[in-house]
């Protein structure tokens, strides 16, 4: 029997390169500390906590608002303990939401919102959580939550793009750049004020886009916001978001990006990863720079002088 639930994965991001710092037996003994945290935290807020996975936990809770609250203030709990813990154990908690119907079979539970809910979680940055519109909608209102519009992501497993935001959750974020859920789809949308303005040059077409833009979307479907049509880009290759008062590059593609920067040799290889645009540069699609057939845009934000060719 299948059961209305949302679905909830926290894992450790960077847990790989604390063994490499600690040692396996004492990075071992930090990250099950707070994994049980984590899954005692859950169970605190009416959440079940289906399993630990070495540095993540799988929990369902029974309604989105309850998961919402429930992880925002984990992660407000988690990063004033971070403060006192010394640099080497400092670890940050990402998480991935998606509400939908959940099997349970034997104390474990299946369906597509688990699967959503674990790339999500993949996908986060550290300290951030991605959920699906789905979730943020039933979610309703939240004390100190807000949501912003990340846009439609292409997803392993999916076969059409997700509507995907992000949660805030800090309590020193300004309301005001963010956009509270009030049940209205149409007004989920960022509310930033134009803060910033970066330019695009692909075969001789420019396209300028500022904060209040974001996020762009760069690939070869039709309805990209930069549409390259190449087959070796991705048909949702890459999304540029306006973060921290910077445009923020986040491959979503497979085969990769690669971003050159004016006066630098060594470029930025991204693989689902993401990197800071700033001043002037290039942004190779699905191929290297060293193919010189490669699709190559340049790009030059805001501030900066640049030539585009």
């Amino acid at each position: 029997m299948s059961v209305l639930s949302t679905v909830v994965f926290a894992d450790i991001s960077g847990s790989t390169s604390l063994y490499e710092t600690l040692g396996n037996e004492r990075a071992t003994e930090a990250v099950t500390q707070v994994t049980q945290w984590i899954a005692s935290s859950i169970e605190e807020c009416g959440g079940r906590v289906v399993k630990k996975l070495g540095d993540g936990v799988l929990c369902v809770f029974g309604d989105a608002s309850s998961a919402m609250l429930a992880i925002s203030t984990l992660l407000r709990h988690h990063e004033s303990r971070l403060h006192r813990w010394p640099q080497p154990l400092r670890m940050d908690i990402r998480m991935g939401v998606a509400t939908g119907e959940v099997v349970e079979v034997d104390g474990d539970c299946y369906g597509d919102a688990v699967n959503v809910a674990s790339r999500l979680c993949e996908r986060a940055g550290p300290a951030e959580i991605w959920a699906t519109e789905t979730s943020v909608l039933l979610a309703g209102t939240a004390p100190d939550v807000w949501h912003r519009k990340l846009g439609m992501m292409e997803i392993r497993g999916k076969s059409e793009p997700l509507m995907l935001y992000s949660v805030e959750w800090r309590e020193n974020e300004e309301p005001e750049s963010l956009t509270m859920q009030d049940g209205l789809v149409s007004n989920f949308a960022p509310a930033d004020s134009i803060l910033g303005q970066i330019q695009f040059s692909w075969h001789g077409v420019d396209r300028t886009f500022s904060s209040v833009d974001a996020p762009v979307h760069v690939g070869r479907a039709t309805d990209a916001e930069l549409c390259i049509n190449d087959p070796r880009v991705s048909r949702l290759h890459a999304r540029i978001d306006w973060r921290n008062s910077g445009f923020v590059l986040t491959d979503m593609s497979s085969f990769g990006t690669w971003v050159r920067f004016e006066g630098s040799d060594s470029p930025v290889r991204l693989r689902r990863d993401a990197c800071i645009l700033h001043g002037t540069g290039q942004i190779a699609l699905g191929v290297s720079f060293n193919e010189p057939s490669a699709p190559v845009m340049m790009f030059q934000v805001a501030g900066a002088t640049v030539h585009l060719r």
